[in-house]
């Protein structure tokens, strides 16, 4: 082989060899570019919001996906606020507006509580089985419980509506008048609505300070119907704790040992609690 022959030879190998050096960096430099893209979009993935959380049944108006805050002053603002909002909850559901507003004072701390800064959350209302919106951690019966959570606080008002007229346990109150805030205040504490032997005395004390009877107007409200439920229950297996299940349903353990009427913590395989209640 002549030296022309050994120098063409050279090349064409060096050439190929170039050649395959760049389809080997176009291939690296493609499979980075996706890795890239397809960790974009996973990064940009938001958790399920509220807005996608029935707000159509809800009949308010659409939720735009921001957090709202109110820079509530005191109680007098709070209730200058939200008093209208009470208002037409109470003549579309039938609660009484001076008791929303009163347990909204209460529960949130005139809307000054870190709950109701954090989650627009006014009533105190807990995750429980099949709520599908925004929630959040907040220490309450127990450490780091789950708490609903709402971009204003008007769905708050309206889950508070809902929340009443949707268990039967609450369903004697729509029998009262539509101004006995006395009777009212009492009943949702009979009902299991709080803990505290004094919540009755507690809201009355609001309403009367606040003058709060004044929202409830003179119209009639519309009684709701609580819907009808059946009964869920959860048997217990091997290993399972009270406070494991309640963290399974979103309950709290004293709510779970109410609905039970358990005396202790204490659990047998096979036993079955309640854990909700679900549509008919």
């Amino acid at each position: 082989m002549n030296n022309n022959t050994q120098k063409n030879s050279l090349r064409l190998i060096y050439k190929a060899g170039i050649i395959v050096l760049l389809v080997f960096f176009a291939s690296c430099k493609a499979k980075r570019s996706v890795t890239k893209r397809s960790h974009k979009k996973v990064s940009t993935v938001t958790p399920k919001s509220n807005s996608n959380n029935g707000n159509a049944l809800y009949g308010l108006p659409k939720d735009e996906g921001k957090f709202v805050s109110f820079a509530i002053e005191n109680t007098d603002d709070y209730i200058n606020t939200f008093a209208a909002i009470a208002q037409d909850e109470m003549k579309t559901y039938g609660i009484p507006a001076s008791i929303t507003i009163a347990q909204g004072i209460l529960e949130s701390g005139s809307g000054k509580g870190e709950l109701a800064r954090k989650t627009n959350n006014h009533f105190g209302i807990k995750c429980h089985t099949g709520w599908e919106g925004d929630f959040d951690y907040h220490d309450d019966d127990e450490k780091g419980e789950c708490f609903r959570k709402y971009n204003h606080p008007m769905y708050s008002f309206r889950d508070h509506s809902l929340f009443l007229t949707t268990r039967g346990r609450y369903s004697s109150l729509f029998d009262l008048r539509a101004n006995d805030y006395k009777g009212w205040a009492k009943g949702l504490r009979k009902a299991g609505y709080a803990t505290d032997p004094k919540y009755p005395q507690k809201l009355i004390y609001l309403i009367e300070k606040y003058d709060l009877h004044k929202y409830d107007g003179k119209h009639k409200a519309v009684r709701t119907a609580p819907k009808e439920y059946v009964v869920k229950k959860h048997k217990v297996e091997a290993g399972e704790t009270l406070y494991a299940i309640s963290r399974m349903y979103f309950m709290g353990v004293p709510e779970l040992m109410k609905l039970n009427n358990l005396k202790n913590t204490n659990l047998s395989v096979g036993q079955e609690l309640i854990v909700k209640y679900t549509k008919n």
